[in-house]
């Protein structure tokens, strides 16, 4: 019930042991390394749901280094991704996941989860529906940002940017995630360029978080699943073999 429930929406979704499981089994299959040589960080929502649903075999790796705020957008930044850069074996790799987060109930609604202690459904990711609502009412300013809610700021001016593509969506909660999506993974890729690792493989992987329901668990789709060999240059993805 569960997992038919979250690939109504996204097709290719396994829960997050078996993302964890397979992901591990994929890089020790073509790039030789086992989980104690690669040092993790991830960008994704700080909401306490994605602590509580985190895969705990995910912990065999060393990390995770957080880069990620609200909606798992890297504000971190340059000095983040600098620092956990030069924690890494050197004979190991650094592995980034990246991912907004989204909810879905046993119903199959998105956009909400019922929460341990709580009798109804809330938001999930609060603040992309949040933005998403300041968006429909026509609240957000052009190049507001200010200093006491920055992210959140940061957030509304994404969506903003594609604003006829959302609020034109079928479902505008499911195409903001995929902006989210977006942003974080040009952002990702602009801060990997901008660092230096002293190691062998910088390996992305970028998704969808799918938060379920308190007795659901936690669910993820893979969008891209690549390796930058470090001293080659060369670029590969396993996309394909991961889901094989």
């Amino acid at each position: 019930m569960s997992i038919e429930s979250v690939r109504k929406w996204y097709p290719k979704a396994l829960t997050s042991i078996d993302t964890v499981n397979r992901l591990l089994d994929t890089i020790e299959k073509y790039l030789d390394l086992k989980p104690d040589q690669l040092m993790h960080a991830d960008s994704m929502c700080c909401d306490d749901v994605n602590a509580i649903q985190y895969p705990p075999r995910a912990y065999e790796m060393l990390g995770p280094f957080h880069l990620g705020g609200l909606d798992g957008f890297p504000f971190a930044g340059i000095t983040g991704m600098n620092a956990f850069a030069h924690h890494v074996p050197e004979d190991g790799a650094v592995i980034i996941f990246y991912a907004p987060h989204i909810g879905i109930t046993k119903n199959g609604n998105i956009g909400e989860i019922s929460r341990i202690g709580q009798n109804g459904s809330s938001a999930c990711c609060g603040a992309a529906k949040g933005a998403l609502g300041k968006l429909s009412a026509g609240q957000i300013v052009e190049g507001n940002i200010t200093s006491l809610d920055f992210q959140m700021n940061t957030i509304e001016q994404i969506f903003h940017h594609h604003k006829n593509r959302i609020l034109n969506a079928e479902n505008q909660i499911f195409e903001a995630t995929e902006v989210m999506y977006e942003a974080i993974d040009e952002r990702i890729e602009v801060l990997v360029k901008e660092t230096n690792y002293p190691c062998k493989y910088v390996i992305l992987v970028g998704g969808i978080f799918i938060n379920g329901d308190k007795d659901m668990g936690s669910f993820c789709q893979y969008k891209k699943f690549e390796y930058i060999d470090l001293e080659s240059g060369e670029r590969k993805s396993l996309i394909r073999e991961y889901y094989e």
